[in-house]
């Protein structure tokens, strides 16, 4: 009697927890995502979370469609975009575990690749890892922009095309292979190609067989004819000057481009966030799914795994694994995601596998802070509160104690300080000059201005309730 007590009290203590998460998460989400998609003139938005396997949290913001008035919901298809490259790196594995390609192979072995230093072989792993050594081509500027009606002259219409381009920029490698991080969509779209010779079917064939339909993921899809015929799809947005305004779509669909199917390889999936906690899911138990391991648990955790270090982020390292990013320590929690933009609709993904915690969200234009975002849920997930843990609150908050009208004696001079693209300006008529701040975390009170190497001291003075005045040159400014 006394275990079936204890039993059942354990079972009542875990079921509260996760209430308790469930509500946390709402509560943040309802109260901060509306603002937020206000900021940045986001016209839909959805986003689903995950705990220990189970959806505890799925919603749609606004409209899929704002012209017809059709909310979006969380089965609304969305680009995913860059989220991509991590079904890519899946295909890649999988077919290395078959033994018809190896991590270490040159990509000249599979492709018409000609780029490379002499005795330096730019490897499968480098374009994994984004560190081929050459920076980015700008493919993506090519391909997007003309599905957006916008003709670069760049001729990129064919797998010929496409490798005469790559291949004309021997002279882009300014790194030895695996040495440095270059985010790189060309790499990726090669990596395709490397999918779709060694398997013999066309990239996107592949994946949509081999990784998305194991998956129960039946409206996933490359194919955009498929995404425009369902009946709850986005609208795409891409931001104008007077706000969102609808655009077309910039893939093709690949099963009308031939041989060039892998140029959806770097970005060309749609789905929605209620499919997409099923990948979601699979990433946190290592490949596994339903039963059955979609790839080797050690190729997963390679895939998930350091690589190359990135630019350091607000909780230090940051690195890049197999089509997926890496922040050792969010928190005390290793944290793995990806996102991904196609100018008209955005998403990203963040996990922690440890935890058995997640969060997918996509919309449809460009703009959300999905970091601020995706930190704070896995935040509460794990037990902490945002405003305490995540630095980009603390941020905000002290660049907003700072925004303000200021003027001199009698206001016979006076200036703005405002907030734009994460930054703040001082505005003096439609004049923005960049405030720049001692610290990067605007925590100290000293700032200057640059003019052709000059720096002229700003110094604010606070109150209890932000800036009271700005010293500038000859000038005190008074807050209004």
């Amino acid at each position: 009697m006394k275990i079936k007590f204890v039993i059942a009290l354990v079972i009542g203590v875990l079921a509260t927890n996760v209430t308790t998460a469930n509500e946390h998460v709402q509560t943040w989400i309802e109260a901060n995502v509306p603002g937020m998609m206000r900021e940045a003139k986001m016209p839909g938005f959805a986003i689903a979370v995950v705990q220990d396997g189970e959806t505890i949290y799925a919603e749609g913001f606004g409209a899929r469609d704002p012209a017809k008035g059709l909310p979006a919901t969380p089965d609304t298809l969305f680009g995913i975009g860059s989220i991509t490259k991590s079904f890519v790196a899946i295909s890649i594995l999988q077919l290395a575990e078959q033994g018809k390609l190896d991590l270490d192979d040159p990509i000249a072995k599979h492709i018409p690749f000609e780029l490379g230093l002499p005795g330096k072989p730019i490897k499968i792993r480098h374009f994994l890892s984004h560190s081929p050594g050459f920076p980015s081509l700008a493919t993506s500027s090519v391909l997007l922009r003309r599905g957006l009606g916008e003709d670069t002259g760049v001729p990129m219409t064919s797998a010929d095309d496409f490798f005469r381009y790559v291949n004309g920029a021997k002279d882009e490698i300014v790194f030895d292979p695996g040495e440095h991080f270059f985010y790189n969509n060309a790499a990726w779209r090669m990596l395709g190609a490397i999918v779709q010779k060694v398997s013999g079917t066309p990239f996107h064939v592949y994946v949509t067989q081999n990784v998305i339909r194991p998956l129960g993921m039946e409206r996933t899809t490359f194919n955009t004819d498929e995404l425009f015929a369902d009946p709850d799809h986005l609208i795409p947005h891409r931001q104008g000057d007077n706000g969102p305004e609808p655009t077309s779509f910039p893939y093709p669909n690949p099963n009308n481009v031939g041989d060039f199917s892998f140029l959806s390889a770097a970005g060309g999936i749609s789905s929605s966030v209620n499919e997409m906690t099923r990948y979601l899911n699979m990433l946190i138990e290592q490949g596994r799914h339903e039963g059955r391991q979609l790839v080797p648990r050690r190729a997963m955790q390679e895939m998930q795994s350091a690589h190359i270090r990135e630019p350091d982020s607000y909780y230090g390292v940051n690195a890049y694994g197999f089509g997926l990013g890496i922040t050792p320590d969010f928190l005390g929690e290793k944290m793995v995601e990806h996102g991904g933009s196609i100018v008209v609709s955005t998403a990203q993904m963040s996990f922690i596998a440890d935890r058995n915690v997640g969060v997918i969200m996509m919309d449809n234009s460009a703009g959300m802070d999905y970091g601020t975002i995706a930190q704070s849920v896995l935040a509460i997930l794990i037990g902490k509160k945002p405003s305490d843990v995540v630095p980009a609150f603390g941020v905000r908050e002290r660049m907003q104690r700072l925004e303000g009208h200021y003027a001199v004696y009698e206001g016979l001079e006076s200036l703005d300080i405002v907030k734009e693209r994460g930054m703040l300006y001082l505005k003096n008529d439609d004049d923005l000059t960049p405030l720049i701040p001692s610290s990067a975390d605007y925590r100290g009170s000293d700032f200057y201005l640059l003019n052709e190497g000059r720096k002229t001291p700003v110094e604010f003075r606070f109150g209890d309730d932000g800036a009271e005045l700005v010293m500038i040159g000859r000038y005190v400014y008074r807050k209004k």
